[in-house]
């Protein structure tokens, strides 16, 4: 893929859901903030429908494919569940990730190398339907190629352990998670594959990651909506977006 000047936001509208579900009531509205989010900027809004739905429901997933403009990237598991909901409401993409009902957020990338067989027969009928099916994994040479191997069109690169590193001064080994997902992003490139990343990202730490030339797209979601809370959902997304495009226009012309 040919390099990319303006990288690509995509606006995680869960914690939208979950403030909402925490009081019980019909708002805030997931749809709503979609809707502010492609006013404001966003070139797409991601959504993950947990098979426990302790965020965004069902009907939230039916709201945003009728009610946006822009892409909506519909993160799920691997389940039978959620494939025959995908094929019904047919979005523009898939974010395949793993999923535990015990953890808070997704943690670490999808094992796509020892699930290989599988997930090359989950995602088929998903490329037939229209569907660009990412998979949301680590840096590792294994899990990369593996992408390649079953048809993924992306893959979305997990930057949660460069996020920790950052928040917690461990400058040498942010550096070298830096590099790494560096490395990881030329080699799905190499590839063919489209790459994104994501997880944990903030006005502090995404300008280094937004300066991986490789990259098409960021999805930042918890960041985003935190932040809300203080300045404005529209105003937070155009200053992620100012800096992601400040990192981009530094970078030079291949």
């Amino acid at each position: 893929m040919p390099f990319v000047k303006k990288l690509r936001l995509g606006v995680n509208i869960d914690h939208v859901a979950t403030l909402r579900n925490a009081r019980g009531a019909a708002w805030p509205d997931p749809l709503r903030a979609a809707i502010l989010a492609e006013a404001a900027g966003a070139d797409g809004i991601t959504a993950h429908l947990r098979e426990d739905r302790r965020h965004i429901r069902d009907a939230d997933m039916e709201a945003l494919r009728a009610g946006i403009g822009i892409p909506l990237n519909f993160e799920c598991a691997a389940t039978d569940e959620m494939q025959a909901i995908l094929l019904r409401l047919r979005p523009h993409a898939a974010c395949l990730v793993p999923e535990k009902r015990e953890e808070r957020t997704t943690e670490g990338g999808l094992d796509v190398a020892g699930d290989e067989a599988r997930l090359a027969r989950f995602i088929a009928p998903l490329r037939e339907a229209g569907i660009r099916v990412s998979m949301f994994i680590g840096h590792e040479a294994r899990q990369i190629e593996a992408s390649a191997r079953i048809g993924a069109a992306v893959v979305e690169l997990h930057t949660g352990l460069y996020s920790e590193l950052h928040a917690e001064g461990r400058t040498a080994e942010t550096e070298a998670e830096l590099a790494a997902l560096r490395e990881g992003a030329a080699r799905a490139q190499g590839l063919g594959l489209e790459v994104h990343g994501g997880h944990g990202l903030t006005f502090d730490n995404v300008e280094p990651v937004a300066a991986i030339p490789e990259l098409v797209e960021l999805n930042i979601g918890h960041f985003l909506i935190g932040e809300a809370v203080y300045r404005g959902l529209g105003p937070a997304i155009e200053e992620m977006r100012r800096r992601m495009d400040a990192a981009r226009a530094a970078l030079p012309l291949p």
